[in-house]
Formats: C-alpha cells, structure tokens, sequence
C-alpha cells in the first residue's frame, strides 16, 4: 500500500502519470472516493503515463469512454450501473476481455465484479481544498516517489 498527499491536480496528475506508465494490458484501476476528488484527473494522468494523447473528460452521461491506443484506455463511470445488467450493457466485461486498461469511477457500485488484481485508487480530502491522501494498493510504487 502506497499513500501520498497531493498538494495540487498537477501533483495529482503526476503519480497517476507514474502509474500509467507502468500498467500492463488487462488491469483495472479501481477509483473510490466521493465527488470532485478527482478522479478524472487521476485518469488524464494515466492517458499520459501510457503514451496515449487524448482529451479525457469524465464520463458521466456516457458511462464509458474509450482513449484508444495500445493497450486500450477505457474509462468508466459506474455511479449509475445499479444492476449486473447494466453492468454487461456498459462493455465492461468485454473489455477486460480484450485487454485494455480500465480506469473505473465509482467502483463501490460494482466491487463485487472487479478482477482479484485489481488496482484500487481511494482518493480523501485532505485538510485544504485542493488537497487529497491518495492511497494505491495493488501495484508497486516507489516509496521515495515526489512530484
């Protein structure tokens, strides 16, 4: 388990950059954590730290979007997803089978279909506004990581 307090988006966005560099065909990124905690900058971060240049925007009235790229980023809001139905009707399955990265927002809703490895991204508040503690299990990061 990695925890980090971020001082900024920007330093926000430069772990999740870190991590996206390191993500393999296949892993989902779990995001838990409640509204305007950023975890659609979390997810830039990751479009950048897989190479991938591409506009990313929340979700929300897709429920999906797909960056493209090799592997794939697809990014996910799960807010609405209340049934295992729409859960199938959102793609979700068929990309994990297809090995493309997930960034999945509002994962509490679906934790009971996230894969075993899944990595899990909790983002808090922290004490001032644009402050947040950002805990990562799942992978690897280097304890000495600073933005």
């Amino acid at each position: 388990m990695f925890v980090f307090h971020s001082h900024s988006v920007d330093e926000t966005e430069k772990l999740a950059e870190a991590i996206g560099a390191k993500l393999t065909p296949g892993t989902v990124v779990a995001f838990f954590g409640g509204l305007g905690m950023g975890k659609t900058a979390f997810t830039r971060g990751i479009a950048r730290g897989m190479n991938h240049h591409c506009a990313v925007s929340s979700p929300t009235f897709a429920i999906v979007n797909d960056y493209g790229g090799n592997p794939p980023l697809v990014h996910f809001d799960m807010y609405k997803v209340d049934s295992w139905e729409d859960l199938y009707a959102s793609g979700f399955f068929d990309y994990c089978d297809m090995g493309a990265v997930l960034a999945v927002e509002w994962s509490e809703n679906i934790e009971n279909a996230l894969p075993e490895n899944t990595v899990r991204v909790t983002i808090e508040p922290g004490e001032k506004e644009n402050e947040r503690m950002i805990t990562v299990e799942g992978m690897d990061i280097d304890e000495n990581f600073s933005c």
